[in-house]
């Protein structure tokens, strides 16, 4: 095979696997959840990434420069998004984000906008999306793609539901819509 059918086939195959992450969004990944385990899991003080543990804490500056904490939002339902300029989908899912939390902000819920910022295009690309998109919600920079690495983002947009209790209800991998926000927190604690 010569170079050039295989760099086709390699290109194809990366083609195929962002299509399928990008237009086909998935619910929960990881293990389907018996009743049992998940009141288990509930139940217990796991920190980590997979559904009903509590979600790992972090620190991030946001584009205020003002610091924030995840922990900071203990007592309010949080969509913890991570997101990039150049990422299609996000764009696609910023206004309903924005929407959404517009008409809810006042309901204990908030929405914790992690831009990927050390695989993104740099500071005047994230103010100038944020000011074109008008977003009023909190956004930190994850600078050091520290965050990113931790709840395994490899997909983006990927969003952590996380539930008044500080528990992870929902991992969603792409773009959502107010529907889908309202539907999503309603399930969670």
């Amino acid at each position: 095979m010569n170079k050039k059918a295989f760099a086709a086939i390699i290109l194809s195959l990366a083609i195929a696997i962002i299509a399928v992450n990008s237009w086909k969004p998935l619910l929960s990944s990881g293990e389907k959840k018996t009743p049992e385990a998940s009141e288990s899991a509930a139940n217990s003080n796991v920190v980590g990434i997979a559904q009903g543990n509590i979600a790992p804490d972090f620190e991030l500056a946001l584009l205020t420069g003002e610091k924030v904490k995840l922990s900071d939002y203990r007592g309010k339902k949080v969509i913890l998004n991570f997101w990039a300029t150049w990422c299609p989908p996000c764009k696609a899912e910023m206004p309903h984000m924005q929407s959404f939390y517009e008409k809810n902000k006042n309901k204990e819920m908030t929405i914790l906008a992690v831009n990927l910022t050390a695989l993104d295009k740099g500071q005047e690309a994230i103010d100038t999306f944020v000011k074109d998109y008008g977003l009023t919600f909190p956004i930190p920079l994850d600078e050091k793609n520290k965050i990113g690495t931790l709840y395994e983002t490899i997909t983006i947009p990927t969003s952590y539901i996380i539930g008044t209790d500080g528990r992870i209800s929902k991992k969603y991998i792409g773009p959502m819509d107010e529907e889908l926000m309202a539907k999503l927190l309603k399930e969670a604690n």
